[in-house]
């Protein structure tokens, strides 16, 4: 797990799509195509919208893909994928069809204006460490060295996150 490249995927508003499933999927089949072949992947957690609950509720998942891309093509990447879904970024924390996360590359930690690794605040949170445990639980944090099952037990954020 030491080289793990884990991506999150989240959403709440369908788009061309019947339900946040079935984009999300769609999204994941364009990994493959992308470079960034995916080697497991979690199943669908749901999650109300935060910090606005009374947003539609979220759908997030976790995938581990391999790549010989280097974090910032991997970034780059995941934000042309966002765009074939037709992400907006208006607002923090607004809606959206699909988010997509870099949440570590292998060891690496990088803190930079225009990347940072691991992510920032995916420790945090249930509904990224969730899934991350559900296919790696002895997935150990960059910095921290926290196993993702670890993180998971002590997430701040969305713990109403649950599986389904």
């Amino acid at each position: 797990m030491d080289e793990a490249v884990v991506i999150a995927l989240g959403g709440n508003l369908t788009g061309d799509y019947g339900s946040s499933e079935a984009l999300l999927e769609a999204a994941l089949t364009r990994f493959d195509q992308a470079g960034l072949p995916v080697l497991r992947r979690s199943g669908w957690w749901r999650s109300a919208a935060w910090p606005d609950p009374s947003q539609p509720e979220y759908r997030n998942a976790v995938a581990i893909v391999e790549t010989r891309l280097e974090p910032r093509s991997v970034l780059h990447t995941l934000f042309s994928i966002e765009a074939e879904f037709n992400r907006e970024r208006t607002a923090r924390n607004a809606a959206r069809t699909l988010d997509l996360d870099l949440i570590a590359h292998g060891r690496q930690v990088i803190d930079s204006e225009d990347l940072i690794l691991p992510h920032p605040r995916a420790h945090q949170r249930l509904f990224v460490m969730g899934p991350l445990a559900e296919i790696a639980p002895d997935w150990r944090h960059p910095a921290s060295g926290l196993t993702a099952r670890a993180l998971a037990a002590g997430a701040s954020v969305g713990c109403d996150a649950r599986p389904g």
